[in-house]
């Protein structure tokens, strides 16, 4: 590490998935991201790392945050209780970015991704987020000809969807034009409900059949929509469309399990 000092890191590595995943291992996803937060953050400060970029997460708000949630919404209310433990250990590693600017004068900054997609997502059904598994249910529909595949849910809740490519940009970005005391969101402005995510997920699939929504299973926090003024006032916005998006996805996914 002396002889080649690192200017950057980029904290992305984490515990993630779905409503299920979490609900199946809250001490697993509390206790893992508490350690990677807490062991990359330290170890770049002992390194004399210049720049340190942590991802948070877009669930370390308030279940009924006012929308579009602001940054300063942060800690003023109950979280949502399907991922709670993944939120703490984000906030926690946010909060020791701040810290650490406070005590120690590193640039360490972080960032808040609204829902992430793209190319190498996980499509697993058991750990996997909504969208991902909503592309694979529908693929696996139309190829055995079914004449449904189910939703998890009522369909009604608002999501976020930022394509992964447009999060890189964003964190190269704040990476070289950011270094404040505070956190960022990173978002795309737009936001569907489950339900309109599922058409459109069918259609470009090329599913022609009928969405069963079973609302036996937890819809999740209601609407989750970020605030990026902040970011916005930099100069940056997202550039991949959903639909533009999800195709890419998809073709990246059929590709990837015919190989």
């Amino acid at each position: 590490m002396e002889a080649n000092p690192v200017d950057l890191v980029f904290l992305a590595a984490a515990k993630v998935g779905g409503i299920a995943a979490n609900s199946a291992e809250p001490a697993q996803f509390l206790y893992d991201n508490l350690l990677i937060a807490a062991n990359v953050i330290e170890g770049a400060r002992r390194a004399g790392v210049k720049k340190l970029v942590f991802l948070g997460s877009s669930c370390i708000y308030p279940r009924l945050a006012p929308q579009p949630i602001t940054e300063d919404a942060l800690l003023s209310g109950p979280l949502e209780p399907t991922n709670q433990w993944y939120a703490l250990a984000k906030i926690a590693g946010l909060k020791l970015c701040e810290a650490y600017r406070i005590e120690y004068g590193c640039d360490f900054i972080a960032a808040q991704p609204t829902n992430l997609y793209g190319p190498f997502d996980n499509f697993d059904l058991t750990s996997s987020h909504v969208l991902p598994a909503l592309i694979r249910k529908a693929h696996e529909a139309k190829i055995a000809g079914a004449a449904t595949f189910t939703v998890w849910g009522s369909g009604a809740p608002y999501r976020e969807f930022l394509h992964v490519d447009d999060l890189a940009d964003a964190l190269v970005f704040l990476a070289r034009h950011y270094s404040q005391n505070g956190f960022v969101n990173i978002g795309s402005g737009d936001e569907i409900t489950i339900g309109d995510l599922a058409t459109v997920v069918a259609n470009i699939v090329g599913f022609n059949g009928t969405l069963i929504f079973d609302q036996s299973r937890p819809d999740g926090t209601p609407r989750k929509r970020l605030d990026t003024q902040i970011l916005d006032s930099f100069g940056w916005r997202a550039a991949i469309s959903l639909k533009q998006g999800v195709l890419e996805t998809y073709n990246w996914f059929k590709a990837s399990t015919e190989e």
